[in-house]
Order: structure tokens, then C-alpha cells, then sequence
């Protein structure tokens, strides 16, 4: 079947690169690779455990996103420096 995709230039040598390296043309590379990602595991559903360490972040700001956590230091600072 012909179809059209369009791909990120990025990923599209990759896979040039990745054809002539295995001397094959890009369209059995292609398959190939859809094919192994198409069957392989799911690994968006394995636990993945990461040792944390306290910071010493101020019990108010425990429970924030670091985004969240970046505007208040922010804010913090202007309110401080607008006082001096």
C-alpha cells in the first residue's frame, strides 16, 4: 500500500543513516522498524522506583510543581528586592 507520512527531518536521517549502514533500502528499514515498535512491550505500564532526597524545601511549598514552586521563589524575590 502507498501512503504519504510526513516525518521529522531529525528521525528521517536517522533512518537513512540506519538503511545504509544495514545496506537495506529505507522502505524495508521503515517496516522494520514500525514492526518491532508495533510489537514491542508496553513499557508505559512498568513502575519505575526513584530514590528522593531531602532538599530542605519549606513545609509550605511540600506538594508543588517545580513550575509552581519557581513562580513563588520569583515572586519572593521581587516582593523583597521591591522592599529594599
Amino acid at each position: 500500500m502507498r501512503t504519504t507520512l510526513n516525518i521529522n527531518d531529525a528521525l528521517m536521517d536517522d533512518l537513512r543513516a540506519l538503511a545504509k549502514e544495514r545496506k537495506r533500502p529505507l522502505r524495508r528499514v521503515l517496516e522494520e522498524v514500525i514492526q518491532k515498535g508495533l510489537t514491542a512491550p508496553d513499557r508505559a505500564q512498568e513502575r519505575i522506583e526513584i530514590e528522593t532526597f531531602p532538599v530542605g524545601i519549606k513545609p509550605a511549598y511540600r506538594g508543588m510543581s517545580m513550575n509552581q514552586l519557581y513562580d513563588q521563589i520569583e515572586a519572593e524575590e521581587t516582593q523583597r528586592v521591591a522592599e529594599s
